[in-house]
């Protein structure tokens, strides 16, 4: 494995570099991108992301943003089905930034990515990218529920298995937030791994504190990836699993007569809409808020970004306002397995009834609710070409 400055120097002197971070709703993947964008950057790199929903107005994208990086987002399904459109949005970011590398995040709920996005990009884009390894994050409480070793809320048969096929295919496992369990818990779901993935290598990482991430970028930064078999699957099964996932992105505008702590209103908001959908039987994946203030109708750069993934945890105020507000604009970005109409029923009677102190007017300025189409891949190929019977 080459060392970190190694790869920084291979990186400068050759190809873009394409780092391509999965996994299940709820991981922490953003937080990572971030992370290692910064990393790259503060050692003079040039960095490009790209975000991926099948709706459109993320918070991921506005959080990213926030930072002062350059994002583009594409909407309306997951890299796999939107491959021209991930091709064109690196070469926006090429003309704008000529990044040194691409940090790519897919949506949450999907898998088959060597074969539908590494693979196509060796093929056709090879003269311009060298892709590092497949890395797929995981929530441990998430994936000890998943492995049998921990206890809790569970999705579907048919939800689990795409959670399962994303660590089925993963070059790298990262098991990230290792502050969530203790030692006895965490050894417990290191064997559960080991069993299941015995050949898989397993990167310990804490994005949020920064444990383990200087050894899981030195492996994206020197190790090529894409070099695998393509995954088994059964894409009637994976769609069927996606189409029991409710999808719901929605905007706010907010206004007070009255100063208010956003910071506080916004994490009292997620443990009101938490008390909605445990009512309404959904079994959420991830839920995530931002809420940016405004001043004379332009929106300040500053943000309060709250985190739940999984209606019997806590939800986590990561990012947090500087001073209070008195309007702004809240981004909701729900996913859950429960009918769309559900969630937005859960959420369309929250904005209905507000709590009166602090006292906060809230217009729905935009809303959709979904559920994923069958996940249909422009391309599909091994790494010689394509499969048999696939484009």
């Amino acid at each position: 494995m080459a060392g970190t400055g190694d790869g920084a120097r291979r990186m400068m002197e050759s190809k873009a570099r394409y780092v391509m971070i999965g996994g299940f709703l709820g991981a922490g993947k953003s937080t990572a991108v971030g992370r290692m964008a910064r990393h790259l950057t503060d050692r003079g790199l040039r960095v490009g992301l790209i975000t991926n929903d099948q709706g459109a107005g993320l918070v991921d994208t506005r959080s990213l943003r926030h930072q002062g990086y350059a994002v583009e987002e594409i909407a309306g399904g997951c890299f796999c089905c939107r491959f021209d459109s991930l091709a064109s949005a690196a070469e926006r970011l090429d003309e704008a930034r000529r990044p040194d590398v691409f940090l790519a995040e897919p949506v949450g709920s999907c898998t088959d990515l060597l074969a539908t996005v590494s693979y196509p990009l060796r093929r056709i884009y090879g003269e311009r990218f060298a892709l590092a390894p497949l890395s797929v994050m995981i929530d441990p409480r998430r994936a000890a529920r998943v492995l049998g070793v921990g206890s809790g809320r569970h999705f579907s048969k048919k939800v689990t298995y795409i959670y399962l096929k994303q660590l089925e295919e993963a070059e790298i496992i990262v098991l990230n937030k290792l502050d969530l369990l203790d030692e006895g818990d965490l050894d417990a779901l290191r064997g559960a791994l080991g069993q299941r993935f015995p050949d898989k290598t397993v990167c310990e990482v804490s994005a949020r504190r920064g444990d383990g991430l200087k050894e899981w970028f030195a492996r994206l930064e020197g190790d090529d990836g894409g070099l695998g078999s393509p995954l088994e699957i059964d894409y009637r099964l994976y769609g069927e699993g996606e189409a029991l996932l409710g999808w719901l992105n929605a905007t706010v505008q907010l206004a007070a007569v009255e100063e208010f702590d956003g910071n506080e209103w916004l994490a009292a908001l997620a443990e009101r809409l938490q008390k909605r959908l445990v009512i309404a039987g959904a079994e959420v994946a991830h839920l995530k808020m931002t809420l940016s203030p405004a001043q004379s109708g332009t929106y300040l750069p500053d943000l309060a970004l709250v985190n739940l993934v999984g209606l019997d945890f806590v939800s986590e105020l990561s990012q947090r306002l500087q001073a209070p507000i008195r309007g702004g604009q809240l981004i909701v970005n729900l996913r859950a397995e429960a009918p769309p109409q559900v969630l937005q029923q859960a959420v369309e009677e929250e904005l209905a009834t507000p709590p009166s102190n602090p006292a906060v007017e809230m217009r729905l300025d935009h809303l959709e609710c979904f559920r994923p189409g069958q996940p249909l891949p422009t391309h599909r190929m091994t790494a010689a070409g394509p499969l048999k019977g696939e484009r």
